[in-house]
């Protein structure tokens, strides 16, 4: 799941009929009211103003003295956090050189510990762990709620520039730091807390954007201009070499350090979904690359830039491309310069999902029917590319961990709904070898996993994977989960929260792979943006009603549940087909579509959603905008709204003002705001399993589901 970082009755056709009917009437009906009205809880849009955050305290202790008084809870707030602490988690790393590298969190690091170790010896069962930073010592000398958000390192991997987030939103200071001291540099690079992009040029140079002041940033709270700035310069000196629109969503320097030499680039994002690409030249000055809007850049190998494309492409003197495949686009000799190689194109039924680059080759996570595969392409000594597919297990998710920039390792996982995960190495022989297992976190025996089709309403059939008890023989409570949103795809993956709080209680876990996510490719993403938005809220009902149809389970006993893009997925549908669902969890949701684009980093994502300040976008938005047509006279299923503080993204106003207008017109709302975690809602495993072990007693209060043991 993409959370960054879950019958047969008489006359149920009738029923579920009348749900979807009643649910369209509903929009139709409050679309004029709602454009006339005044916003009686636009005051919940101050962040942190005394007044909102007294209303946040009040609803916390409402929804905590619910909750946490269900006998339930104490034990799975103890189980959740037993396996988020637990020693035996795979260490994930990224590789750099020689080393891997690894930010890790338990109960004696709540806030985290930066280590690394060489490649040898993480292969090992136990790994001997070089301490770079301890994050919990850092934030008690420095008297600050310090969040890890990573770091770019140098090419020689001698310093890094790290950045650490003030309660887990997305601004950050940005400060250099020397891996042989183990300190920060007192005359290194900084910057400070904004929401800023920085990597190293070279050794002494980097390429950074922040907010510099008025105009440097775009409308959707992003840096505008790129900048180059020499080692023991000060910051105000510091060389312009890129400016973007303000109406862009960001322009952002990107470096590649490959064995044919460095390609830096400046990234142009115009929208959330195209770009303009411009080369770094030797002079500072920048040269656009001829390459479509929607090429999506995945990294560099060897002289080739490598993209995967959102539009079909017919580079010059060349043949069409089809939109979903993998290139390469030459851009340093040897070699022509400019040249397009096709690595993959995906048929109607596959998708790329994920792309490493690294120094030898380029991985490519492929799906067919929403399951996975590894490939790697090489490129070979005659200009052409070799394919193969690494020998991983068939019927679960693959995903690309790592690959080495200076070295021929890889590493990639695979996983499913019932099968934990496994992590590969592959030493660039193609060969992957196990060396990490996660041990079963929940007893999965008599558990089965399918694959089923639901048909939408204009006939496009949707997939769906139901995990559920092996010898379940009628309808059962149901959590189904979705996203459908800016080409994310819904991969199966093994959850030990839904494994040990649900599943093994006898409940039925169903992930939906509906449009607006990436699960068919770019053309699934596109079927369900702008004004075409509905179709991703009709996919998730006709697996809703799919579900109910097949004796799965029942409208009573159905949950959904969805975070972020999810979020305005699941508050949509319960506005719209109130009568097909039991229970709500929304997690730090989009709800207001018609203000959006003024909270948060709303404006950047108009290319999914459109602009409601435009007449024609604003009446399609207007049709489903869940803070708009939510009405006192409709009766919904109960909603559980769980949101941060210091989600700088999103921002908990939406969460917040959806359930004050809700719990005014009477229905039946609890709403839960932690403070810190940004846009995750938690900033260490505790907060996690706070939120997880909240949201799991609300659903089985709500839907019947089975007790803690």
């Amino acid at each position: 799941m993409n959370l960054r970082n879950f019958c047969w009755v008489a006359g149920v056709a009738t029923v579920l009929a009348s749900a979807v009917t009643l649910g369209a009437q509903s929009v139709q009906t409050n679309d004029t009211k709602a454009e006339g009205e005044a916003d009686p809880y636009l005051w919940l849009e101050d962040v942190h103003g005394a007044k909102p955050l007294e209303w946040v305290k009040a609803q916390n202790a409402k929804s905590i003295g619910i909750l946490q008084a269900d006998p339930d809870y104490a034990k799975d707030y103890a189980a959740i956090l037993k396996v988020m602490d637990a020693t035996d988690r795979i260490p994930f790393g990224g590789l750099n050189h020689d080393f891997v590298t690894n930010f890790w969190q338990d109960a004696q690091h709540p806030k985290g510990i930066w280590r690394r170790t060489s490649i040898g010896d993480y292969a090992k069962p136990d790994p001997k762990w070089d301490l770079l930073i301890d994050l919990d010592k850092l934030a008690a000398d420095e008297h600050e709620n310090w969040v890890w958000k990573g770091g770019d390192c140098s090419p020689s991997y001698q310093r890094c520039l790290l950045q650490l987030s003030r309660g887990g939103g997305d601004a950050v200071v940005v400060r250099e730091f020397d891996l042989a001291t183990r300190a920060f540099m007192k005359d290194g690079f900084q910057l400070p807390e904004a929401k800023s992009s920085s990597t190293y040029l070279d050794e002494d140079t980097v390429l950074f954007g922040t907010d510099l002041g008025p105009g440097s940033m775009t409308a959707s709270g992003y840096p505008r201009v790129a900048k180059l700035w020499k080692r023991g310069q000060p910051l105000a000196d510091s060389r312009t070499i890129f400016e973007g629109k303000s109406e862009d969503v960001a322009s952002q320097a990107v470096v590649a350090h490959t064995p044919a030499g460095t390609i830096a680039l400046v990234d142009r994002a115009v929208t959330f979904f195209t770009s303009e690409f411009h080369l770094l030249k030797a002079d500072g000055t920048t040269q656009q690359l001829p390459l479509p809007a929607g090429a999506d850049r995945k990294g560099a190998q060897g002289g080739d830039l490598i993209f995967t494309l959102r539009d079909d492409w017919t580079p010059e003197k060349s043949a069409p491309i089809p939109k979903g495949s993998l290139i390469a686009y030459r851009v340093l000799a040897p070699g022509q310069v400019g040249a397009v190689t096709v690595l993959f194109t995906p048929d109607a039924h596959s998708s790329i999902d994920e792309v490493g680059t690294g120094r030898d080759a380029v991985y490519a996570a492929v799906y067919h029917d929403v399951t996975g595969s590894i490939h790697a392409f090489r490129p070979q000594a005659d200009g052409h590319w070799s394919e193969s597919v690494l020998p991983l297990p068939a019927g679960g998710a693959v995903s690309i961990v790592s690959m080495n920039d200076f070295g021929p390792e890889a590493y990639v996982r695979f996983e499913s709904f019932t099968i934990p995960t496994t992590l590969y190495a592959d030493s660039g022989d193609g060969k992957p070898v196990a060396i990490k297992s996660l041990p079963p976190r929940f007893d999965a025996s008599n558990l089965v996993s399918e694959q089923f089709f639901a048909t939408s309403a204009d006939g496009t059939r949707v997939p769906y994977f139901v995990t559920r008890p092996r010898a379940l023989t009628g309808p059962a409570p149901t959590i189904l989960y979705g996203y459908g949103g800016f080409e994310i795809s819904e991969t199966p993956s093994y959850s030990a929260n839904f494994g040990m709080l649900w599943l093994t209680r006898g409940g039925v876990f169903v992930d939906a792979n509906i449009r607006g996510g990436g699960e068919y490719g770019p053309g699934w993403h596109q079927a369900a943006i702008l004004g075409n938005r509905q179709k991703a809220f009709d996919d998730f009902q006709a697996v809703a009603r799919d579900l109910v149809q097949r004796g799965i389970t029942t409208p009573g006993q159905l949950g959904i549940m969805g975070g972020s893009n999810g979020g305005l997925l699941v508050s949509t549908n319960m506005v719209q087909a109130p009568r097909l669902f039991g229970a709500v969890v929304c997690q730090v949701p989009l709800i207001d579509m018609i203000r959006y684009t003024h909270i948060g980093a709303g404006a950047s994502w108009a290319a999914e959603y459109g602009d409601p300040a435009r007449p024609a976008d604003r009446a399609w938005i207007m049709k489903y905008s869940p803070y708009q047509n939510v009405s006192a006279k409709k009766r919904y299923p109960p909603v559980f709204f769980v949101t941060a503080t210091s989600d700088d993204r999103v921002t908990p106003v939406h969460a917040r003002k959806m359930a004050a207008r809700m719990e005014a017109q009477g229905h039946d709302v609890l709403f839960y705001e932690n403070t810190d975690g940004g846009h995750a809602a938690a900033a260490d495993h505790k907060q996690a399993a706070e939120m997880w072990a909240l949201s799991f007693v609300y659903l089985k209060q709500k839907l019947g589901g089975g007790s803690a043991p």
